[in-house]
């Protein structure tokens, strides 16, 4: 019996730009239902004893980082521009694609976030080009948001992280199947696999 795979991802996370602008149709293709799973990854780092992004804490393997990004956004035909800020603050994205994770509409959403954070240098901190985003997709921005930000759904965030600290993650983007954990947007397809094997 085919595996749901979950897609754990962080705005601010640069390979997982890779994997949400592929994920859905190579999903789709595979036949295997996906489970979209917005978190934080500052916790996460917290609890490694890191206080930021391990690209800016280590330089060498941050400029690496960026060369290997720019490949393989030119690989995949995607666009991109290194952001003027990293890592972007992204709390009301993440907030909104945790509460609205089961919405037709939610992969549409990330793949734009992660869009104007990457190709176009957009401030997805700020609240008003969230609200653009979802006006873009053809949602009602006050309502998405609202419901996001409402004590339940921060509360959604709030688990996914804490679930995401509890299950073992130390990254995104990450794959969970069936229990089993693939990090990184190069184990996309050996995830696919194990679902189907599943």
């Amino acid at each position: 019996m085919v595996k749901p795979l979950e897609f754990w991802f962080e705005f601010a996370s640069t390979y997982s730009y890779l994997s949400a602008a592929r994920i859905e149709d190579a999903c789709a293709e595979a036949g295997v239902p996906l489970v979209w799973r917005s978190f934080l990854l500052g916790p996460v780092f917290g609890a490694q004893g890191m206080t930021d992004s391990p690209f800016n804490m280590f330089p060498v393997k941050g400029a690496y980082m960026w060369t290997d990004i720019a490949r393989c956004c030119s690989d995949l035909g995607l666009p991109f521009a290194k952001p003027s800020s990293f890592p972007r603050g992204s709390l009301l994205a993440a907030r909104i694609a945790a509460a609205h994770a089961d919405e037709p509409w939610v992969g549409a959403f990330v793949r734009a976030v992660y869009h104007a954070n990457f190709a176009e240098d957009r401030a997805i901190a700020d609240d008003a080009v969230i609200a653009a985003i979802l006006d873009e997709i053809g949602q009602d921005a006050a309502e998405v948001i609202a419901t996001a930000t409402a004590p339940d759904g921060k509360a959604m965030l709030r688990h996914a992280t804490e679930e995401a600290v509890e299950r073992g993650l130390f990254g995104a983007p990450s794959f969970v199947v069936d229990g089993a954990l693939f990090w990184g947007n190069d184990r996309l397809e050996q995830a696919l696999a194990h679902a189907r094997a599943a």
